[in-house]
């Protein structure tokens, strides 16, 4: 018995010592995997905290086991295609308080799924690629930024889970419209469809455009038979002050004759002037 207790004593020393070098194992290789400038800790996961780190842009090494990621109050100016592509266990990323203008196509490839919450509030994003937040199911912050409200974010809200508390945040820093600056976009949206907008102003400037051409079409046509009546109403003018003769019944025939023949000939004429008009419009 006392071989047996001893045998179990010293186990049970080494089974301890291995848990505590296993251990320490995963500490030095996580602490080695930790992005420069950043601190790393395990809380219910890897969280790695990036804040204040005076980066310029999102680091390339982040361990893959990442779960809470933190980059706020940098001087991030973008968000790469597939930046976090190998993090597939990550939450919560809260990139905040940076200086973020653009956001590529296909930035959140790879955590679109998994990403619980998404911060981009107090940055300097004005628009976004409409697929950009696709398939996003996290809750989203993009207040405080200088949003330009157009057709494409409205898309983009659509296209958002929590669209409703997300676009009502929104302040439109500049529009399309010039009357829903410094408003609300979710007031805006209701208001109007920004994604109608275009068409109705192509189809207005169509019907200006045709309006146009129809009223010089109309102009050139009245003016060409007016002035056919003015040369008409000379000539017969022009007529009546010949001198008149007593003519024989066959002359006065003939004189009738040619009076009756020339008044259709004028109106040809005026119908010809009509349809030179429109062939030149």
């Amino acid at each position: 018995m006392h071989f047996v207790d001893l045998w179990l004593t010293r186990s049970l020393s080494m089974c301890l010592l291995l848990q505590s070098f296993v251990l320490m194992i995963l500490c030095f290789h996580s602490a080695s995997m930790c992005p420069k400038g950043c601190l790393c800790s395990h809380s219910g996961g890897l969280n790695v905290s990036c804040s204040n780190a005076n980066l310029k842009e999102i680091p390339r090494d982040l361990p893959p086991e990442t779960v809470l990621l933190y980059l706020d109050s940098n001087q991030i100016t973008s968000i790469p295609n597939e930046i976090f592509k190998d993090l597939h266990q990550l939450r919560v990323l809260n990139l905040s308080k940076n200086g973020i203008e653009f956001i590529d196509e296909h930035a959140f490839k790879g955590v679109a799924e998994t990403l619980q919450t998404l911060d981009l509030s107090d940055n300097r994003i004005q628009s976004v690629h409409k697929n950009a937040f696709n398939n996003l199911k996290a809750r989203a912050r993009i207040a405080n930024n200088p949003w330009h409200c157009d057709c494409t974010l409205q898309q983009v809200l659509r296209s958002m889970a929590s669209n409703h508390e997300t676009a009502n945040n929104v302040i439109c820093k500049t529009s399309v419209l010039d009357e829903h600056a410094g408003r609300p976009f979710l007031n805006a949206a209701n208001d109007a469809d920004l994604c109608n907008l275009p068409k109705k102003t192509t189809d207005y400037a169509m019907l200006v455009t045709m309006f146009g051409w129809f009223t010089m079409v109309i102009s050139y046509v009245v003016y060409y038979v007016r002035q056919n009546q003015e040369d008409a109403r000379r000539h017969l003018e022009y007529l009546k002050s010949l001198p008149s003769r007593q003519k024989k019944p066959d002359e006065a025939d003939d004189v009738s004759t040619v009076v009756i023949f020339w008044i259709p000939a004028s109106m040809l004429l005026l119908e010809k002037a009509s349809g030179l008009a429109k062939r030149r419009d």
